[in-house]
C-alpha cells in the first residue's frame, strides 16, 4: 500500500539536460514505492514527455525560466503535477497524432502518448500546469 499524501518536489531550469534528472527522480520514487516495471515505464515516458512539453513549448527553452515536478502519493496511487512559466496553450484543439494527414510529421505526440500512459491527464491554468496520475494497484 503507497503512502497517502508524501510530497516529493524538483525544479528543473528549461534546459535540455534537464531531462536527465527525470530519470533519476522517477527511478527513487519506485524504488521507495515498490512499482513495477510495468508501471516505471508509462511513467517514464509520460513524464519524460510532459518535462520536454514545458521546456520546449512552455518556456521555449528558456534557462531562466523553471519547470516545477510536484509527485504526491495517495492510497490509489501516484500523482505528477508539471507547470512551467510559458503563456499556456489550446489543449483541447491538439491535432490527432494517428490521423493519416499527421503520421508523418515529427512532433505532436506528446500529449497523444501522456494520454495513453497515464490513468489520468488533466490541463490547468491554460495548459501552464498538467497532471499526470497513475493508479498502482496493490500486489
Amino acid at each position: 500500500m503507497i503512502e497517502e499524501n508524501i510530497i516529493q518536489h524538483i525544479e528543473l531550469p528549461s534546459r535540455m539536460d534537464s531531462l536527465l534528472e527525470i530519470e533519476t527522480f522517477i527511478d527513487s520514487i519506485c524504488d521507495k514505492y515498490s512499482i513495477g516495471e510495468d508501471h516505471y515505464g508509462n511513467i517514464l515516458i509520460a513524464l519524460t514527455e510532459a518535462i520536454n512539453n514545458a521546456i520546449t513549448h512552455g518556456n521555449k527553452l528558456d534557462p531562466d525560466k523553471k519547470v516545477k515536478l510536484n509527485m504526491c502519493s495517495k492510497d490509489s496511487g501516484l500523482s505528477f503535477v508539471i507547470q512551467d512559466e510559458g503563456e499556456g496553450f489550446d489543449f483541447n484543439n491538439i491535432p490527432d497524432p494517428t490521423l493519416p494527414e499527421n503520421l508523418t510529421k515529427l512532433n505532436g505526440r506528446g500529449v497523444f502518448l501522456m494520454k495513453s500512459l497515464a490513468d489520468e491527464v488533466t490541463f490547468e491554468d491554460n495548459g501552464k500546469s498538467i497532471t499526470l496520475t497513475f493508479t498502482i494497484s496493490a500486489n
